[in-house]
């Protein structure tokens, strides 16, 4: 059997993670979560974590693999993926990689550039020099040595900028130079790119779908979730865990800077935002196949997609 590598991308509330299940129970499949918040440990309820007993009867790959307090990257991800789909390969399986966390999938495929990891000798510097100067002047400083990076990072965006300072002072070379330095991991395989969502008429569903599904997550315990990360002592709103849609807000609840009832209506509107930036990032790939999510038989025509592009 040749090599696939199946990417089934969508916005989230679209359905991916139950149709992946229907797939890996009709085709020699394996499944890779491409979440960037599914990856931590005690983040299950904000999350549409799968269930333990589901995880049990079909294993998902690259979930509760780190503690909230840990930063996890799309170079770490492309490096766990690879990693799991030679073994995946090796046992005469293919992987289909599950997700709406469209950095890591454009990672996989496009590569990713080898950046020096973080060093907080020099973070720390350039946030000191920012309480002095302001991360505009950051930002000016960014433009004087990397103008690409700089025309691409806003000026408030003080998370991008510290990194693509903190890159150039570590290597004497821009972000962007290096970035331009990649190979794909999947360079090897044949790639089959799905696309699950909506029709563009029925947006409306995807936007109450949402809604619906926050409710339910708050109906479920979220809150005590939220309180019980917050209680930790460890945790800020600065990690990379805590910046996940939903936790977020509900952070910001924690901490007495926002009313209960108004981080309910951001977490919904933020994940609103979100599916919109995913349809947009789903556009801009032409190799891009699409399903109606709400097509009432679209696993069935998902599986017979894959049969013919000779998955079976």
């Amino acid at each position: 059997m040749s090599r696939c590598a199946i990417l089934l991308m969508g916005p989230t509330g679209a359905g991916k993670s139950d149709i992946a299940l229907h797939l890996v129970e009709r085709l020699p499949l394996e499944i890779i979560s491409v979440d960037s918040a599914l990856v931590y440990r005690g983040m299950d309820i904000g999350t549409a974590k799968p269930g333990a007993a589901i995880r049990e009867r079909i294993p998902h790959h690259l979930i509760d693999i780190r503690d909230p307090g840990s930063n996890y990257s799309a170079g770490d991800f492309v490096r766990d993926a690879r990693a799991l789909m030679l073994d995946i390969w090796a046992r005469g399986r293919q992987p289909l990689l599950v997700g709406g966390t469209m950095m890591y999938f454009h990672a996989l495929t496009a590569g990713i550039a080898e950046l020096p990891e973080a060093d907080q000798a020099i973070r720390q510097a350039i946030n000191a020099e920012a309480r002095i100067k302001g991360w505009p002047a950051m930002h000016a400083a960014l433009a004087a040595v990397d103008p690409s990076a700089a025309a691409r990072i806003h000026v408030n965006d003080s998370h991008r900028i510290q990194r693509a300072i903190e890159v150039y002072r570590l290597t004497g070379r821009g972000i962007t130079t290096l970035q331009h330095q990649r190979v794909s991991m999947v360079a090897d395989a044949k790639v089959i790119e799905l696309a699950l969502a909506p029709a563009a008429e029925d947006r409306s569903v995807l936007h109450e779908r949402i809604d619906q599904r926050f409710k339910a997550m708050m109906a479920a315990g979220f809150l005590d979730e939220v309180r019980a990360l917050y209680e930790r002592g460890d945790l800020t709103a600065e990690h990379s865990a805590m910046r996940a849609v939903g936790y977020k807000q509900m952070w910001k609840y924690m901490a007495g800077e926002w009313t209960l009832d108004y981080a309910v209506e951001r977490a919904i509107v933020t994940t609103r935002q979100l599916a919109k930036r995913q349809f947009t990032w789903l556009r801009a790939r032409p190799q891009a196949r699409w399903f109606d999510s709400l097509h009432q038989d679209v696993a069935s025509r998902l599986a017979g997609a894959l049969s013919e592009s000779g998955v079976a």
